[in-house]
């Protein structure tokens, strides 16, 4: 079964079949929206994308406007790379309205597999050490999929905004 895992430059060649999968749609959870995928076929510029991520999570490390201290972790079942998670650390007006907490995407050919809400699963006690007792997540209105996801995982609904389900789930 998949487990969570601090960002790795081992899984390069993982991540880029992951990424290629997603045929340029948003990724969730992925971080590295600057980076294009043609620069990170090169292992250099991998490295310093897999850097990013994890200064992400320190108070120190520069961000752009707009984004919080987030620790990203990878989907990863023995060496392949199925998706990404981003818990972040504290909620701005856009976290609070549609980014929550946390946010998750598996790659298509890995999901409806429980991937996801496992992942979701194994992501609460993180966020209970990074001081977070209760996380908000979210999902669009018309995934079915995603709420599944945050309902299996106790997600309570609280109400909609700007197309996006709200749901609060304990971390204790």
């Amino acid at each position: 079964m998949a487990t969570l895992l601090t960002p790795n430059v081992f899984f390069q060649s993982s991540w880029l079949e992951a990424a290629v999968e997603f045929n340029g749609a948003h990724r969730d959870g992925g971080g590295g929206e600057d980076w294009s995928l043609e620069d990170l076929r090169d292992p250099l510029d991998f490295g310093r994308f897999v850097n990013e991520l994890v200064a992400a999570e320190l108070p120190n490390s520069p961000r752009k406007p707009g984004y919080v201290m987030c620790t990203y972790l990878w989907i990863v079942e023995g060496d392949v790379v199925l998706g990404s998670l981003a818990i972040r650390h504290e909620l701005n007006d856009f976290g609070r309205n549609e980014g929550g907490h946390i946010g998750y995407s598996v790659r298509p050919s890995a999901r409806r597999r429980g991937h996801a809400s496992k992942a979701l699963n194994d992501a609460l006690p993180v966020a209970r050490e990074l001081g977070i007792s209760r996380v908000l997540v979210t999902c669009d209105e018309d995934n079915a999929g995603s709420r599944a996801t945050i309902e299996k995982n106790s997600g309570v609904y609280e109400d909609s905004r700007n197309g996006k389900r709200r749901y609060w789930i304990n971390t204790h």
